[in-house]
């Protein structure tokens, strides 16, 4: 297992201290990549923030359970996605609307970055069109299969992390992502044709 950042360790044991000033560093440091992790779980901005904030206030009551052998990130990651997936299991038993999927609230930031160059019109139509599908496909997986869809391949965490931030083996783990990449490519699959 790796080392903690030096920073986060600092922190963290001051934090366990009471010192505020160390934790709001801790929230500082870490506040956009649950943000981001949670916009692109729950689809919208008002559920990500309430993630956020659910978040921190959970890591503040629990920062003495925090093991400081392991990384303070993939700890907040842990409690970040199964904030997120409580708000998606929730607002499941209220029956909602579906779920928008990322991207779809223009007040927040965007969950896909756009290309650094300018790409040529027919582009911007064709990726347009791969937008939206990619956003329609991400809100008919369910709330397990997009969770460790995000967390494998935008959050970058291994098989072992998704499986370790769901609280699942690492065989459920990995067939979730598989069942996500197999449903959003079927999804897509329409559009590659077109473009080949």
């Amino acid at each position: 297992m790796t080392q903690m950042d030096a920073g986060d360790a600092a922190d963290v044991e001051d934090a366990r201290s009471g010192d505020p000033e160390a934790f709001r560093r801790l929230v500082d440091r870490h506040s956009r990549a649950v943000y981001r992790l949670a916009h692109r779980m729950t689809g919208n901005v008002q559920d990500a923030e309430e993630v956020v904030q659910e978040t921190f206030l959970k890591v503040y009551r629990r920062i003495e359970q925090f093991e400081s052998r392991s990384q303070f990130g993939s700890w907040l990651h842990r409690i970040a996605a199964n904030c997120a997936l409580d708000v998606l299991r929730s607002r499941a038993r209220r029956a909602e609307l579906p779920m928008a999927a990322p991207g779809d609230d223009e007040s927040g930031p965007a969950a896909f970055e756009p290309a650094s160059e300018a790409p040529s019109a027919d582009r911007v139509v064709f990726g347009d069109q791969v937008e939206r599908r990619l956003r329609a496909a991400m809100a008919r997986l369910s709330s397990l299969e997009r969770a460790a869809f995000v967390l494998r391949h935008y959050e970058g965490l291994s098989i072992v992390e998704v499986g370790a931030a769901l609280g699942l083996e690492t065989s459920a783990a990995k067939q979730g992502i598989f069942r996500a990449v197999r449903k959003l490519r079927e999804a897509l699959e329409p559009l590659v044709r077109v473009e080949s």
